[in-house]
């Protein structure tokens, strides 16, 4: 007997006993007994699903989940480059010229600035740490930048710079969770997933959200990052690569013909089609449409992700290498990405924290590397936009977890052996352009050395309810019914920011 008949008749036997199964007393029992007790459940609590308003569960098409779908209001912009740097940049090296940190170099940290405060790392008291970095004033708007980012200095004003963005965490994992999903423990949907529940995608053959690492590793939130959540799967991140094949197994197998595989997908879904008779489950009918997202996939996928037919002045602008994993190449795939169609691209690059515990990890020699891989790419990615017209709808999105600490890292009360910074939630900046975001404008002000907020307090719920007003919703009216409540993206807080708004 063959290998291919010895599959075949496994299939047939799993297919009957799962048929005997369903047939059997124990199986009815059982499956009654959760039923039952999910109704009992269901009509003290209400259900998963009964919010029939427009800015609910109702949005779920079973039959074309992706389906391009208008938003609450116009909104300025159709799709969302995000970036996220993770680890976190020192935002006193890149976008706060802050003169009276450096009189305050090598001093002891007052005691006021340690008092009643949790450090990741800091103990006893640390030495203070002036800037690493030179600053100077750039574009019409005179915004102040380092010479870390000379690219960037380019295009300030289309730029504004959030500087006053706060947050309660101060560990990468669930800081990454809450700027992302708007809950610092996992199980919430991320925000990608949010906007193409809401609005779908404008391509049927690519997915609405793709998600593009780089850093040599994935941010230390994981998957949970770029998932669904509670709303359904076929809305979570598809993670895709810049070398090899885009995205896993997407090649079919030696010997399967595109026929035979589009014969089998047909198959699983007619029996997904019998099991949804049955259950009723609509994470089915998700299963069905990502089977026949992913044969359409084989086909588009390829071909957008496919750099090396950019003209030449394109890879020299953004710094592309292709066949390679980098950043560059993940921003390059962005606009590409964005310009087929897609709605939400999210960028994470591995790599920014910066203890001074190595050179990697010194804001003076390891953060000025990391600003070289991207300050290039990022410029181009958004004159790139410009000049093909896609900048006033594409809003890009620039941040990380939380910023660094005015004074320099002592782990355990030691000085490290290079200049760094401990993690710091108090103060640090969030930069965004394009889609309808007023540019060469800064909101909020920090203190004199970049430890607190002195004015316009800004907290992760505020950047996603500005990110969703930008794409047309009120983050108070979007919102998803699960066990028993409305959920929404910003919880019960958030404030859009109307001041970098043009």
């Amino acid at each position: 007997m063959t290998q291919k008949e010895l599959s075949n008749d496994r299939l047939k036997a799993e297919a009957a006993m799962a048929q005997m199964q369903m047939r059997t007393r124990r199986h009815f029992l059982k499956e009654s007994a959760f039923g039952l007790g999910a109704l009992a459940f269901g009509s003290l609590f209400g259900s998963c699903s009964g919010n029939s308003s427009r800015a609910s569960n109702d949005l779920f098409d079973p039959v074309n989940p992706l389906a391009a779908k208008p938003p609450m209001f116009p909104g300025k912009a159709r799709s969302v480059i995000y970036i996220h740097l993770a680890g976190a940049p020192s935002q006193l090296e890149l976008f706060n010229f802050k003169p009276e940190l450096a009189k305050l170099d090598g001093l002891d940290c007052p005691q006021s600035l340690l008092e009643g405060k949790t450090f990741a790392f800091i103990r006893g008291v640390p030495k203070m740490l002036g800037p690493q970095a030179k600053f100077k004033q750039h574009g019409e708007s005179g915004l102040w930048l380092s010479d870390n980012l000379p690219h960037l200095s380019t295009v300030i004003d289309e730029i504004a710079f959030v500087n006053t963005v706060t947050t309660d965490q101060f560990n990468h994992a669930p800081a990454q969770l809450l700027m992302n999903t708007g809950s610092a423990r996992s199980g919430r949907p991320s925000m990608g997933s949010w906007i193409t529940y809401g609005l779908g995608s404008e391509n049927n053959n690519l997915p609405g959200y793709v998600v593009l690492t780089s850093g040599g590793n994935n941010p230390d939130g994981g998957k949970s990052l770029w998932g669904s959540g509670f709303l359904p799967s076929v809305y979570q991140g598809v993670q895709c690569r810049s070398e090899g094949d885009p995205v896993l197994f997407i090649s079919d197998p030696d010997g399967m013909s595109r026929d035979l595989r589009k014969a089998s997908i047909d198959a699983i879904n007619k029996v997904n089609q019998e099991e949804y008779k049955t259950y009723n489950d609509p994470e089915i009918l998700s299963r069905i449409s990502q089977y026949e997202m992913a044969y359409k996939m084989q086909i588009s996928v390829p071909e957008v992700m496919d750099i090396k037919n950019e003209p030449a002045y394109i890879h020299e602008m953004y710094g592309t290498q292709p066949g390679e994993a980098s950043f560059a190449n993940n921003v390059l795939l962005a606009r590409k990405l964005v310009e087929k169609g897609v709605r939400f691209v999210q960028l994470f690059d591995w790599g920014w924290d910066a203890h001074g515990d190595s050179a990697a990890g010194a804001v003076d020699i390891g953060l000025v590397n990391k600003c070289r891989q991207v300050d290039k790419p990022i410029t181009a990615l958004l004159l790139d936009l410009k000049q093909r017209g896609l900048l006033d709808e594409t809003l890009v999105v620039w941040g990380s977890e939380f910023g660094r600490t005015p004074m320099q890292e002592n782990r355990d009360g030691k000085t490290m052996a290079f200049k760094g910074r401990d993690h710091h939630g108090d103060a640090f900046t969030v930069w965004m352009a394009g889609g309808g975001i007023k540019g060469g404008t800064t909101y909020g002000e920090t203190d004199e050395i970049g430890y607190s907020v002195v004015d316009g307090k800004v907290e992760a719920f505020d950047i996603q309810a500005t990110i969703l007003n930008q794409m047309g919703f009120d983050h108070e009216q979007f919102t998803y019914e699960f066990q028993g409540r409305p959920f929404r993206l910003t919880d019960v807080a958030g404030k859009v920011i109307h001041d970098i708004i043009a």
